[in-house]
């Protein structure tokens, strides 16, 4: 099992970037696909984007294609979420998350693990 910590969220502007990581613990990060999502106020958890096992693919929503990125150090179980050009619209509680299958996922049933959530504000 593993255990992952968000972290990096806070208040910007529209226009501005932010820097989320995901730390993990208990098993090592290479085992996992790991994805980001995100929950809006009043609206269904939806998926942000996702990397392979090795860092060699990355996946995004279309909302977010451009000005999202995700990287990962397997060497130190982390991930991040480089985000630009925020929106208000990206405003929401952003979830790391672990699959331990082989491809990238959108769905969020395939995913077995997932952090407590940081939260992101956009000001517009």
């Amino acid at each position: 099992q593993v255990q992952l910590v968000e972290s990096g969220g806070g208040l910007v502007q529209a226009g501005g970037s932010l820097r989320l990581s995901c730390a993990a613990s208990g098993r090592t990060l290479s085992m996992y696909v790991m994805g980001w999502f995100r929950q809006a106020p009043g609206k269904e958890r939806e998926f942000v984007g996702a990397i392979t096992r090795n860092g060699g693919t990355t996946y995004f929503a279309d909302s977010v294609k451009g000005r999202f990125t995700i990287s990962r150090d397997n060497a130190k179980n982390t991930m991040v979420l480089q985000m630009t050009s925020l929106k208000p619209e990206d405003t929401a509680v952003y979830y790391c998350a672990a699959d331990r299958g082989m491809g990238i996922s959108t769905s969020l049933q395939t995913y077995d693990y997932w952090g407590q959530g940081t939260q992101v504000t956009v000001s517009s």
